[in-house]
């Protein structure tokens, strides 16, 4: 498989020649790169009804709640598991508890977990590799007017996210019955009145099925499940993330994370253009974490290939950090991270059916400007565990009910849609323009308390607090209006009030 891209992506193939499972990982971004042309494909057809279950079918095993995914459904399936006696069973194409991206977090946000009961303080304080001084984002511009705004407590922890989904595993296996299995790939499902068959596959073709309550539903943005109840269309902005887990950079400061960083403007070419974006976060011991990312429309006829992304990463790397003499590469990070624009004041996405439920990223309820879907599931783990057990209980598991215990946030939802202005667009933007209007939002924040940033940052703002800020940067910055009706439009400037006047009625209704 390396051989292929030796000519076509050579960085990629020198660098991922170097790496003892660099065939791996290029096998798994190919096949996260295939949702482009699932897009162009049939909506999928894996939510069938229980009569075409094919008859004289044999239940391999019965479970309360079946979790297609092993990387967040693990959180929530530990919770289910240890705090609620559910019997789960957690099936993933790979291997269960490894993941493609390490996460970065606050300590105070982190703990959210210890409120289930299921994890202790300790516990989740051994997953916090690095801890740093403060963070800062900075865009590109000429000395006078870029602004580095500095912040503490926002993402200022690192986690090794493979030894707490390890701990998450663990947890599971210790109930009794629940099950994990590797190397396993959710197929379809079959619905009956009062459960689920789950038709699941082995690398060797072998069929296997699995009598459920649930499904829930965690294979992240490549999710059949979200496609076929999205009619094919479970995004609507996407942000293709690429980097490596790497020692010996000249210039890494291992005390200070760089939440957002630009290096450049807007790569343009003809009706394609991107602007590129950095972060770069200390790990445990001299590793450091490097990612390259740009936000998308999904239609865009942008390259959104991880594959393609990585190259220019190889490229540009130079660029934001410097390569030292002993610099040693050891793992890729790699996904893409999903978003929808809710045209409403609600959810307007489906994120449930009749006994299906999504979690993480195929859900796409997380902001992709800040916190992704990791800290969705962390802030709204205890409530939609125990909003899921007492649907069980109650045998109140159809579409609304799920939906109504998801991790839909307004307020998350309203900040998301604001990742229209950070899409690059060559027919309305001049090339400087994302980092231009992001200088002014520094200003802006850098003038009011440090909590406005905090909360921004860290996905809790209130709607006072946002419309401060965006009336303070309209009136420093008056393209954004113009900028607004690119990029928003009648109908989605509607749409975005509709988000604000929801999440106002929400927050007053607490």
């Amino acid at each position: 498989m390396l051989e292929q891209i030796r000519n076509t992506h050579p960085l990629v193939y020198q660098h991922f020649s170097a790496l003892p499972d660099g065939e791996r990982h290029l096998r798994s971004i190919l096949s996260i790169d295939r949702y482009w042309e699932n897009l162009d494909l049939p909506v999928p057809d894996v939510i069938r009804d229980g009569s075409r279950l094919p008859a004289g079918t044999r239940i391999d095993e019965e479970c309360d709640i079946l979790y297609a995914g092993g990387t967040l459904g693990l959180l929530h399936a530990a919770v289910m598991t240890r705090k609620y006696g559910r019997r789960v069973l957690v099936i993933d194409r790979a291997e269960p508890g490894r993941t493609t991206r390490d996460w970065n977090i606050s300590r105070g946000e982190l703990l959210r977990l210890a409120d289930s009961g299921v994890f202790t303080q300790a516990e989740l304080d051994s997953t916090i590799v690095r801890t740093y001084k403060t963070g800062w984002v900075e865009f590109h511009a000429p000395a006078a007017k870029r602004k580095r705004l500095f912040m503490d407590e926002v993402l200022d922890c690192a986690v090794d996210a493979d030894r707490l989904l390890g701990m998450a595993r663990d947890k599971v296996l210790a109930g009794g019955g629940s099950q994990v299995l590797g190397h396993a790939s959710f197929v379809c499902c079959y619905r009956f009145p009062d459960h689920l068959v789950v038709h699941v596959e082995e690398p060797s073709g072998k069929p296997r099925y699995f009598r459920a309550q649930v499904l829930v539903d965690a294979m992240g943005i490549v999710s059949p499940v979200a496609m076929q109840l999205n009619q094919g269309r479970p995004q609507t902005h996407v942000c293709p993330t690429v980097g490596t887990i790497a020692s010996g950079f000249d210039n890494a400061d291992f005390e200070v994370g760089e939440i957002l960083a630009s290096t450049e403007d807007a790569e343009v070419s003809g009706k394609r253009g991107r602007q590129l974006i950095w972060e770069g976060f200390p790990a445990k011991g001299d590793e450091y974490i490097t990612y390259l990312f740009f936000y998308d429309k999904v239609d865009s006829p942008n390259d959104k290939t991880l594959l393609g992304l990585f190259e220019a990463y190889f490229r540009k790397l130079p660029e934001y950090k410097k390569p030292g003499a002993n610099f040693t590469i050891h793992r890729p990070v790699y996904g893409i991270i999903p978003a929808y624009f809710h045209d409403g004041a609600g959810c307007t996405r489906a994120v449930s059916s009749e006994r299906i439920t999504l979690l993480g990223d195929a859900a796409s309820l997380a902001s992709p400007l800040t916190f992704c879907g990791f800290g969705s599931v962390v802030r709204n783990l205890d409530r939609m565990t125990s909003g899921l057990d007492k649907a069980m209980r109650e045998n109140k598991l159809g579409e609304a009910d799920l939906a109504r215990i998801s991790a839909y946030e307004p307020n998350v939802a309203t900040m998301a849609n604001l990742m229209k202005y950070m899409c690059y667009d060559p027919e309305s933007d001049e090339p400087g323009f994302v980092n231009e209007m992001m200088n002014e939002v520094m200003i802006v924040l850098d003038e009011l308390p440090q909590h406005y940033r905090q909360v921004m940052f860290r996905d809790e703002m209130k709607v006072e607090e946002l419309v401060t800020v965006m009336l303070k940067v309209a009136w420093r910055y008056p393209k954004i209006l113009k900028a607004t009706w690119d990029k928003l439009g009648v109908g989605g400037s509607v749409g975005f009030v509709k988000n604000l006047a929801g999440w106002a009625m929400n927050q007053a209704s607490k």
